[in-house]
This record gives structure tokens, sequence and C-alpha cells, in this order.
């Protein structure tokens, strides 16, 4: 059930700023005890456009009230609520000291209807995107051929990468670049799963700042288990590309020993999501497992097919349980994370992506909510090779991954259907443990 809140304005059509107050306290009160299931703030176009947008979603309908005036479904709400609850609660909530009104009810028809008109969800959905859709298409890749997704157990050849360096509580180093932004989702993630977290800023206005900064993140690499490539947009992917100052401050020849150091002495963990992947990318720790550079014939990541940077969820399918970072994750699972990239659209030749396919180092891909691999657009959301969202290391250790993992929360995302979380900060904890 749809039911709209008022607030009430004077003479002059001026919203009474204590009693708009009072009833978004109301309002704030039924969603913190749950029954507001979702809401939306009305805009000058009135209830029809925002319950059409509510319901785009998940393709739920509606069935507008039959009592309103044509006008009513159009006229300016601005401030006013729209929520959705259920029937049950409706006669509690008009027994308020509000000003509120059943307006619409929510079907299981993706159609909407008032009195005798009904119109298709799909027929309203065209007509919202017409306007832009020539200008920025929201979906550039007409193909929907699946993509085979054979699943690689690591139990079938020789398990996955074993700690040889156990302790209780692993430390992570987050190095934060200009532009970086996603240092604080990371260290709340990894701090949320038991670890330790070191977070450092390169300095880069003064070559004093410079010289530090390197000295001090060869400090916090020794005395690390873990290395975590944050996302964002360091140096704001200028110039020519995403990552590149990230990836240049990395092959500084003190800070390549230590991370040399880690990987391959002290079995390390190395995490690079959106931007850091861009980096590990660049660096060659994916899918080399070593600071190797690129070549020109080595898989890389550029601009999406959409042609600019990408902001919705992306459904990813688990493929490979390889990486001590997957082993939380179900083997087969379809999760969902948010996706914000402008370059996130994996290519490489062929015989990298048989190389890749048959040593498991295809962690996850883009796939439909029901797990089906698939290069359309609408779910291979930049367009990569063989819809290719995350890949690793040969031994594991490092995984690179577009969408954010670390984007989740109790009161994050709640609208959207499916797992949201991998428990991959949850395995690279216990992976020493």
């Amino acid at each position: 059930m749809l039911l709209r809140f008022r607030i009430r304005k004077d003479g002059y059509d001026i919203p009474v700023y204590d009693d708009v107050i009072d009833l978004y306290r109301k309002i704030t009160g039924l969603i913190r005890s749950g029954i507001a299931r979702a809401c939306y703030a009305l805009d000058s176009y009135g209830i029809a456009p925002a319950a059409a947008k509510m319901a785009f979603g998940n393709g739920l309908g509606i069935a507008f009230s039959n009592e309103l005036a044509l006008k009513e479904l159009f006229d300016n709400g601005l401030g006013d609520i729209l929520m959705e609850v259920r029937k049950e609660d409706v006669e509690e909530i008009l027994r308020m000291d509000v000003d509120a009104e059943l307006v619409a009810t929510v079907i299981g028809e993706p159609v909407f209807t008032y009195q005798e008109e009904a119109v298709p969800m799909a027929d309203a959905l065209s007509a919202w995107k017409a306007p832009l859709e020539s200008v920025f298409p929201s979906v550039v890749t007409k193909s929907k051929e699946n993509v085979a997704a054979p699943l690689y157990d690591a139990k079938e050849h020789g398990g996955a990468a074993v700690c040889t360096h156990r302790l209780g509580q692993p430390t992570v180093f987050i190095p934060v670049f200009p532009g970086t932004n996603c240092e604080y989702d990371s260290a709340k993630a990894f701090e949320k799963a038991g670890a330790r977290t070191v977070v450092r800023v390169f300095r880069n206005i003064t070559p004093e700042g410079i010289r530090e900064s390197v000295d001090e993140f060869q400090r916090a690499i020794e005395g690390s288990q873990i290395i975590m490539f944050p996302g964002g947009f360091s140096a704001g992917d200028e110039p020519d590309g995403s990552a590149k100052f990230f990836a240049a401050s990395f092959r500084n020849a003190k800070i390549q020993e230590a991370v040399t150091d880690l990987l391959e002495k002290r079995d390390g963990l190395c995490l690079g999501i959106c931007n850091g992947f861009q980096a590990l990318i660049k660096l060659g720790l994916v899918p080399n497992g070593k600071l190797t550079g690129q070549d020109e014939n080595s898989p890389t990541l550029t601009f999406n097919t959409i042609g600019r940077h990408i902001s919705k969820e992306a459904y990813l399918k688990v493929v490979s349980n390889k990486s001590p970072w997957l082993q939380e994750a179900d083997l087969g699972g379809v999760y969902v994370n948010p996706a914000s990239h402008g370059e996130g659209r994996f290519v490489a030749p062929d015989a990298w992506m048989e190389k890749l396919l048959a040593n498991g180092q295809i962690a996850t891909q883009y796939c439909d909510p029901d797990g089906m691999v698939t290069m359309d657009g609408e779910w291979n959301i930049n367009g990569s090779f063989a819809a290719v969202e995350g890949i690793t290391s040969p031994d594991g250790r490092v995984l690179g991954k577009m969408c954010h993992a670390e984007r989740i929360g109790d009161h994050v995302a709640i609208n959207i259907y499916g797992a949201q979380d991998l428990r991959i900060f949850e395995s690279g904890v216990r992976y020493f443990s």
C-alpha cells in the first residue's frame, strides 16, 4: 500500500516549519520501526511519476486509487513523502496525528492502473528513458549471447593457497592517493572482519613529501600482512587513463622490494577493488602475481563500452574458489555489488583468456540475477570480455575486482535483491589464522 504524507502549508503556500519537522520525525520513527517498507520524497511532478520510479526497480505494478482526481496524481508535492507499508499497518498510521492518505496499492502485475486506464510498465519505462536515450544510451551492447562459466573448484586442483605465517590479527595497509575515496569503507570492512588497519596518505605536493611518503609506505608494508588497494579516481584518472599515479608510486624501488618480500617470502595477500584493480593490472600483480608491469599483449582494463561512467548495482557469479579471498563465498553463488567506474572493461588476447580460465584465475563474472553469465549489456555492465569482473594471480593470493565489495552495511542498499556480502574481508583475515 502507498500512503502520501502531506506537509502543512500556510496561506502563502509556505511550509509550516515546526509541523514539517514533527511530520518528518514521525516518518523517521516509522522507518526505524520497520513499518515503512520504502519511501520517496515527492518533487513538483507529483505522485504518479514518483510511484513509477519506485516501481521500475522491482517490476511491481501500482493501482492508483480511483478516489483521486486526475489532477492530484500530478500536483506539485514538493516535500511530501510517499511511503510503502503493509496493508495491516495502514489503519494504525491513518489514526496518527498526521496528514496521510491512501493513494495506491502495490500489485504483482507490471502495470500502472487508474480508473479504466492501464499502462504497461515496459511502455512507461521506455517513455521515461526516451528523451535522453539517443544521447546517453542506457545499453549499447545488443548481444544477448550467453558466456561459458565453468566452475573451478580448487579442491580438485590441490586446494587454495595456505598461509605458513599464522597470526591472530593481521595488519592491513591501505595506501591513499589524491583522488582515492574508498579508504574509509575499506578500513571499516577489514576492521569489522577482525583485522587492524594502517592508512597512509601519499603526499605529493613537495619533493620532500614524496620522499617521506615512500619511506612511510615501505615501513607500513613491512609491518603488514595485507595490502589493500582501495577504489576511487587517483589523480583524477589523468593523464591518459586510470590508476597511473597509483601504479607509478608502487614502482619505486623501495616499495617494490617491500611488496615482493610480502608476497614471495611472507605469504602475504593483496586486494584491489575498482581503481585498486586498475593499479594491480598496470603493475602486473594480476594476472602475474609479480611486479612485472604490462606489455602490448597483457590483459588490461579500458573504457566501458557505454562510453561513460557507470554507477549501478551489478550481479556477479563466483566461478573459482582458488583465491584465499573467496573461501567464505559460495562457489557458483550469485552476489550483487555496486559498480562505479569509467574504465572497467576487462580485455585480453585469446591466449590469455584461455590461460586464465584453465588456471582458475577468472574469479568472478557478471551475470543476471539468476546466475546466467552473459554479454547482454544490461548485466555485463561494461562489456568485459567473457563478462570478467575479477581475476587473481596464479596462486590466488592477489585478487582484483571492479565492483565494490566493501560498500556493504546493515542500512546500505536494503532495497536491492540478492546476497551482497562476498565475505572477502573475513576470508582474507581467516587465511592467517
